[in-house]
């Protein structure tokens, strides 16, 4: 990363970081859209209890790999500050709690898990290829947790394209896998949904080890890496991830918490509305990635200029992630709505699953909007490491909005199920508002030069 002068070349720069990070997180998403697309093409059954063991999963991984995404504006900020050799213990202790969360992750789904499915009333089929998936993913948690930190202390370095070109040579791989353990192709065991947390797994497990290779063999990457950084556990350096980066998962947790709620919710349903809501989410969620990508560029941009004390650029680059953002949103979210029919037939043979699938992608447009300015408002936060009041913000907005408000509508009026994507659209919306001035009031009275002079 280099310092800009122009707004043209804060732009070009956003680009360079934020193409391959939209690349990867495409990549990544893909492995669950070729969970639930394949899964479905092999049976409805199949595609609610992916759907089903999805939701518990995200808020679950979401939440705790948003605690270890601390690393990125931690390391960034060292950069900014030129403290290059205090970047490899923010990686050191990154990768330890990385490994500390995914074993602490296994033992609760290994006393829980059967405790939480049964607590949601769903068909025996459904509930049994849940549990399946879920024990699949279980392979793959610690290298997908380790992969996480690996990849933010990358994105601190300015340096996306690396990542981007690992994602892109293993998704062949999970399709394979996906292929011959769902359907029981070539001779392997025919797992359906199942199957498919298996595939994932072995690709978790591939990504991160050519990740690892590659920062310890690797130039600029191998410079910022000490076997010594390694070999000392400093408790300030544990503290300071965990002091930004709880904050700032419990933020995703509570987001993607309220997703699994709905899913909850909404089991209460018959089969096909289960299936159609989950391939709806998938589709919304796929697009997400656009907003989340240019969150993850901006919360390293943000954290460089802070640390560097250039206070007028970290504003510069805050909104023009923002605008860049809805302008996206707006465009792709009509975009779904002109092709909801044509998009819904991707994932399900069934008639009435792609109609009321369908329907429910009219919503997008207005949740697709709302979502990419609470990302990207909160990316920005991030990188001035104001991430407490956020926190409060979104824990409001997400459960004292989302939630109360989606369940009213569904319960007592006709929308029934559509009642949710109306109030998650409003608490996203709320949150998007709240965060945004809560941006321009630290940029303001903590970030501005006339401040800290």
């Amino acid at each position: 990363m280099y310092e800009t002068f122009t707004y043209r070349e804060k732009i070009k720069q956003l680009a360079i970081l934020l193409i391959p990070i939209l690349i990867t997180q495409l990549g990544m998403f893909s492995m669950v859209f070729f969970n639930t697309v394949m899964s479905g093409k092999y049976n409805p059954s199949d595609l609610a209890g992916v759907g089903i063991g999805s939701a518990i999963w995200n808020p679950v991984f979401t939440g705790l790999s948003g605690i270890l995404l601390a690393v990125s504006p931690i390391a960034a900020q060292r950069l900014g500050q030129k403290k290059d050799k205090e970047v490899s213990a923010v990686l050191a202790h990154g990768v330890y709690l990385a490994l500390a969360i995914a074993i602490l992750v296994i033992l609760a789904g290994f006393l829980f898990l059967d405790v939480i499915l049964g607590m949601m009333d769903l068909d025996a089929n459904v509930q049994r290829i849940a549990r399946d998936y879920l024990v699949g993913l279980a392979y793959g948690i610690i290298p997908l947790f380790i992969f996480n930190v690996l990849r933010s202390f990358i994105y601190a370095l300015g340096k996306t394209r690396i990542v981007m070109i690992i994602l892109l040579c293993s998704l062949p791989i999970n399709f394979l896998l996906n292929y011959v353990l769902i359907f029981g192709n070539w001779g392997f065991p025919e797992l359906g949904g199942a199957g498919a947390g298996y595939s994932t797994s072995f690709t978790y497990w591939l990504i991160a080890g050519l990740t690892a290779l590659i920062i310890k063999t690797q130039n600029p990457y191998s410079a910022y890496v000490s076997i010594e950084a390694f070999k000392k556990f400093a408790s300030d350096k544990f503290a300071e991830i965990l002091k930004i980066g709880v904050p700032m998962g419990l933020s995703i947790f509570f987001e993607s918490g309220i997703f699994a709620v709905v899913m909850i919710l909404i089991s209460k349903y018959d089969i096909t509305t289960i299936a159609a809501y989950q391939s709806a989410l998938n589709i919304v969620a796929f697009l997400y990635m656009i907003p989340m990508s240019i969150s993850m560029a901006q919360t390293v941009l943000v954290g460089f200029e802070v640390g560097a004390g250039r206070y007028k650029d970290a504003k510069a680059y805050s909104w023009l992630g923002i605008n860049l953002s809805i302008l996206i949103a707006l465009v792709t979210g009509l975009l779904v709505v002109f092709f909801r029919y044509e998009v819904a037939g991707f994932y399900s043979n069934e008639t009435t699953v792609i109609a009321l699938t369908a329907h429910f992608l009219i919503y997008a447009l207005f949740f697709q909007i709302s979502d990419a300015i609470q990302a990207t408002a909160l990316a920005a936060l991030r990188g001035y490491k104001d991430v407490n009041i956020a926190f409060i913000m979104t824990l409001i907005a997400y459960w004292l909005i989302c939630l109360p408000v989606g369940y009213l509508l569904a319960r007592y009026t006709n929308l029934e199920a559509s009642g949710y994507w109306i109030g998650l659209t409003s608490g996203l919306l709320a949150a998007g508002i709240a965060l945004s001035m809560r941006l321009l009031y630290i940029q303001k009275n903590k970030f501005s030069s006339a401040v800290m002079e």
